[in-house]
């Protein structure tokens, strides 16, 4: 009887145990549906966002592409007006040089006599730079001399003169009156691959030389508001180009004082000189190698 008891008892103990390990698999089970589900659902959530995300990224795409066709329309008609502009500017400018060019044909003082006279001293201390046409009213610097060989950097020896050019063009004879720079060329296309990286041809070198003597009149108290310029290449020649000296005399840049006023006068920066420049040379273009003595063989 005792062993009968015992048997049952260890029984029962053991159907106990067994019944909580049951429990506890089936806990352990839905425990980790559980977490199977909560995952499943974050990941519908970050699809859901994602696709959301993407949706009102189309939206703004096609709300963007829709606005973009009244945007293409403005930005086109701004162009046409500004290319509109400029063009009336450069007509503008065209006509003020034909005009400056046409005063001995019509007679036309160019000057006032105080102005032309120290214009012409003017030429006269710098031969070797600077030519002056007193009936145009045209001051003309020889790029074979003003500039680097090839570049539009001017020399020091050129911007010394320029800095007495413009304490001129600020005198009380002329400082009322309106400049025009004009780059010029001869007909030599632009070759060295040096020269081409900033001055693809004869238009840009022509216009960038212009610029930087008009910089550099600015730079010393000329008003910007005087000041205009353009680049004619070579489609302005005053010589032949079938010479050594026509070419010469074609690569030039002017500045035409022109008989017409602006509203008022504002003061630019000051400048700087320094080192003498270079004798005169046969050629102005092209060379890789100038001699700092006798001046470059070419300048393009």
């Amino acid at each position: 009887m005792a062993r009968m008891h015992h048997f049952l008892g260890l029984a029962a103990l053991s159907f106990a145990l067994t019944g909580c390990v049951t429990s506890t698999d089936k806990y352990t089970a839905v425990k980790l549906e559980n977490e199977q589900l909560r995952t499943q659902l974050g990941e519908a959530q970050s699809q859901a966002r994602s696709a959301q995300a993407q949706a009102d990224t189309l939206k703004n795409q096609i709300n963007s592409m829709m606005a973009g066709g009244d945007g293409k329309d403005a930005l086109l008609a701004n162009s046409a007006q500004q290319i509109a502009n400029l063009s009336a500017q450069l007509a503008e400018i065209n006509g003020k040089y034909q005009d400056a060019l046409g005063r001995v044909a019509n007679g036309t003082v160019a000057l006032p006599v105080a102005l032309s006279d120290a214009l012409t001293g003017f030429a006269h201390a710098n031969p070797e730079l600077v030519d002056f046409d007193a009936a145009r009213g045209i001051v003309k610097f020889k790029t074979d001399f003003t500039f680097a060989t090839g570049s539009d950097t001017i020399t020091d020896k050129a911007k010394s003169a320029i800095s007495r050019f413009a304490t001129i063009l600020n005198s009380d004879a002329a400082r009322s009156y309106e400049l025009m720079v004009a780059g010029h060329t001869d007909n030599t296309p632009v070759v060295n691959q040096q020269t081409k990286i900033k001055h693809p041809d004869n238009w840009y070198l022509s216009s960038h030389r212009a610029i930087s003597v008009g910089d550099e009149l600015i730079k010393h108290a000329v008003s910007p508001q005087r000041v205009a310029v353009v680049g004619y290449a070579d489609q302005r020649p005053i010589a032949s180009n079938g010479t050594t000296d026509g070419k010469a005399q074609n690569r030039r840049v002017e500045v035409l004082i022109l008989p017409s006023t602006v509203r008022s006068t504002v003061a630019g920066k000051t400048g700087t000189a320094a080192r003498p420049g270079a004798r005169k040379a046969d050629l102005n273009k092209d060379s890789s190698i100038a001699s700092p003595d006798r001046g470059p063989a070419l300048n393009k």
